[in-house]
């Protein structure tokens, strides 16, 4: 049984992965502004609360969870937590781009630094990126915040990897393409991706359990197709 906690999990991919998890028999900690979705599935072993990855006392709220009901460790955290800006460059404002980067690459590097000190050598960071963040992949027009939001995501996470080399956790990335997610649908109004959200959640618990037995600073490309 592990311990493992999840951002943004009131709505596709994460919450899909609160329940596969938790099917497998491990303790998720699901964090998300609104924790009603994964609150009504009533999942054993599951614990939600409402959770602002910008704002410091849900982080001490986390915290303080781990130490009282899980002996102060975390196996794995999943930096599933997205914020999407679709909206032409020009007409974006300095303070709506920032608002982009604190969700996709501030509010990662607070949960991830504070929760290290819960971590060791075999514990896994994942990293929820996408295929915009991939130096030389097609890029969408209106996507300027968010796509280089998750490129920055891709670069701390390799980062991290070899500052934590040698006594873990392992940081890897999964830079993702085309999946059928309420996120999809703002950025493609009707496009229909060829992978659910169930299915993509699978192969991303999946990975998080057993990926950093052979990966370590790693950017998988996880797509079959982009709109």
């Amino acid at each position: 049984m592990k311990n493992i906690i999840i951002t943004g999990t009131s709505r596709g991919i994460g919450l899909e992965m609160v329940s596969i998890l938790s099917g497998m028999g491990h303790n998720v900690l699901a964090l998300s502004r609104n924790s009603e979705p994964v609150k009504k599935l009533a999942l054993k072993n599951v614990n939600a609360f409402s959770f602002d990855i910008t704002e410091e006392d849900s982080h001490l709220r986390t915290e303080r969870f781990i130490e009282e009901h899980w002996d102060s460790k975390v196996d794995i955290l999943v930096n599933n937590a997205g914020a999407l800006l679709n909206k032409p460059f020009k007409e974006t404002r300095t303070d709506e781009f920032r608002q982009v980067f604190e969700v996709n690459f501030f509010g990662v590097v607070s949960v991830t630094r504070r929760l290290l000190k819960f971590m060791n050598k075999d514990s896994h960071v994942v990293n929820i990126s996408s295929m915009g963040g991939i130096q030389g992949s097609m890029k969408f027009a209106g996507l300027a915040a968010y796509s280089s939001s998750k490129g920055a995501l891709l670069t701390l996470t390799e980062l991290l990897a070899e500052e934590f080399k040698e006594n873990g956790p392992s940081f890897n990335a999964l830079a993702l393409g085309a999946v059928q997610t309420e996120m999809l649908e703002e950025a493609f109004p009707g496009y229909q991706a060829p992978v659910t959200a169930k299915e993509m959640a699978e192969y991303i618990a999946n990975f998080s359990l057993t990926g950093h037995k052979l990966y370590n600073a790693k950017i998988l490309q996880v797509s079959n197709s982009t709109p």
